[in-house]
């Protein structure tokens, strides 16, 4: 028989690969323009070390296999994007991403590993190590991506309060403390402000654009009268 909890965690794999997918049409653009232009790299970096980090903790936490598929597809695709960057960015850009990639990708993740299998004994205590680790990764991870959760379409701001209320859930029925940090509830109501700020500035601009017009009739009206007084 099929658990609730895996149920909840597919339908939370399949939500968080619209997520990685998300930026398509940005690095289509890059593509086409042959350059990444103002983008900056760095929010691509930091959730491909989340992910990747994610991706050990789920390894080596028993019956995690759920959140080994969808922090490895994020792997795949952030390494995509994180290749697009080296290969179309200025110079500047392009050195500086390197460093990034090159510390935290490629150097912390190993010393992380090199750590957690030769220093830390038992495997309750490396699954303990691991799961705070990404824990605290996780803080920097909201940090940067919340920068720039204003700016999400509304659509898109409301699937992340749903992707983050799902994994929440999912952790709560596999009663993993750890994972419940992945998809944490600051990075959730964020996503639920912006929609409801994005709605209101949408309202605003509505009610202004109602009032302007209404400015515009009563000055032509104006207008039209004081001609006709001219002409009498």
């Amino acid at each position: 028989m099929i658990s609730p909890s895996f149920v909840v965690g597919i339908i939370g794999n399949i939500i968080s690969v619209f997520f990685f997918l998300s930026p398509l049409s940005t690095f289509r653009r890059i593509v086409r323009n042959r350059s990444t232009e103002e983008f900056e790299s760095f929010p691509y970096i930091s959730t491909l070390l989340n992910s990747t980090l994610w991706t050990y903790y789920g390894a080596t936490n028993p019956g995690s296999f759920l959140v080994v598929t969808i922090n490895g597809f994020g792997v795949v695709v952030e390494l995509i994007y994180v290749a697009l960057f080296l290969v179309f960015a200025p110079p500047r850009i392009r050195a500086k991403t390197g460093i990034l990639f090159g510390l935290l990708d490629v150097g912390f993740v190993a010393a992380t590993v090199l750590v957690t299998q030769v220093v830390v004994h038992g495997d309750q205590m490396r699954i303990d190590v691991i799961g705070f680790l990404c824990a605290g990764l996780n803080i920097h991870k909201t940090v940067v991506t919340t920068k720039s959760v204003e700016y999400m379409p509304c659509l898109l701001s409301f699937f992340r309060f749903l992707n983050g209320a799902i994994w929440t859930l999912y952790a709560v029925l596999v009663k993993d403390i750890f994972l419940g940090t992945k998809w944490d509830r600051v990075t959730s109501w964020n996503s639920t402000a912006t929609v409801v700020r994005i709605y209101s500035r949408k309202s605003k601009s509505s009610v202004t654009s109602s009032d302007e017009w209404k400015i515009r009739e009563r000055l032509v009206s104006s207008s039209s009268k004081m001609d006709e007084q001219i002409q009498v």
